[in-house]
């Protein structure tokens, strides 16, 4: 997640070490906060892969200041990120969003589809937070109100997450035969 962030980011404009952690954080917030113990190594592992460069730049006072910017290798790197996410990039919510926050980077509509529809089928898939054996408790079955909450807000979550996929994958289709 943290590398097609960055990749992701860097994709848009360059950017000093502190901006991209302060875009880092607004993107995932307080779910995974990102340390500088956690990001600097990231972008240096990176920078060895050959996918951004760092250039320095005369600091608006007096040190010099180091700006990141993608290289070909790193967008290419990031679109292929996006046009094969992991299946965990698809399952776990904190990294879809992070993939549904650069998909525009695909130049295809029909790639950007099929990605949807990774996700559609996931979210398709019977699922359950809670189980009796095999069988998956439903909220209605709880007396536990956090419980039920849970399973409610899953529900509806899930629900309109499906409908978006839906219109958005038809719309990225075009139109029909005539």
């Amino acid at each position: 997640m943290l590398k097609l962030a960055i990749l992701g980011f860097l994709h848009e404009q360059p950017l000093h070490g502190y901006e991209l952690r302060r875009h880092l954080a607004a993107l995932t917030g307080h779910v995974r906060p990102i340390s500088d113990g956690t990001l600097y190594p990231a972008i240096k592992r990176l920078e060895a892969d050959g996918l951004l460069v760092r250039e320095t730049e005369p600091g608006a006072t007096a040190a010099p200041r180091h700006t990141l910017h993608l290289t070909d290798e790193g967008r290419a790197a990031l679109l292929a990120r996006l046009r094969t996410p992991e299946q965990l990039d698809i399952s776990d919510e904190n990294r879809w969003f992070t993939v549904l926050a650069f998909l525009r980077y695909l130049d295809s509509a029909a790639e950007q589809a099929a990605v949807l529809r990774r996700r559609l089928a996931f979210l398709r898939e019977p699922a359950g937070f809670f189980y009796d054996g095999d069988r998956a408790i439903s909220a209605e079955e709880f007396e536990d109100p956090f419980r039920r909450g849970l399973l409610l807000i899953a529900r509806a979550t899930t629900k309109a997450e499906l409908a978006w996929l839906e219109s958005t994958v038809a719309a990225l289709d075009g139109p029909g035969p005539a």
